[in-house]
């Protein structure tokens, strides 16, 4: 039998949504991060994240938003700020009884994109 992708055994789309839900959920509600979002589109991060999350899972959508640089060079995150965004993921995967090998695998998909993260718009 043929061994499950990261997207089936996070449980599709759906799972991963549910996931992404609680992540933004806990990241709305956190004092150092909450604020990054008060202008936000929040239903369009939401959708967006979770198709990223589904694309780098192996699953069958396409993240079509904005390049990850373009679309945070206004936003002055540090990477204190980042470390605190890893650490509520890791607690909405393990909210969702995500196994330590599928979460670490997740978390690598995001961490790839910490230096576009961080960017600020006159770097080269």
């Amino acid at each position: 039998m043929a061994e499950s992708t990261l997207y089936e055994r996070l449980g599709g789309r759906e799972g991963i949504r549910a996931v992404v839900d609680d992540f933004y959920d806990r990241l709305l509600a956190d004092d150092d991060l909450g604020p990054f979002f008060a202008d936000a589109d929040v239903s369009t991060l939401r959708r967006t994240q979770t198709a990223f999350l589904c694309e780098a899972a192996g699953g069958p959508e396409t993240y079509d938003a904005a390049p990850v640089r373009e679309a945070h060079l206004h936003v002055p995150f540090t990477p204190e700020h980042i470390e605190r965004a890893v650490e509520l993921l890791r607690e909405s995967l393990d909210e969702f009884d995500v196994p330590e090998d599928d979460a670490d695998a997740v978390v690598q998909a995001v961490a790839q994109y910490e230096s576009d993260l961080l960017a600020r718009p006159d770097d080269p």
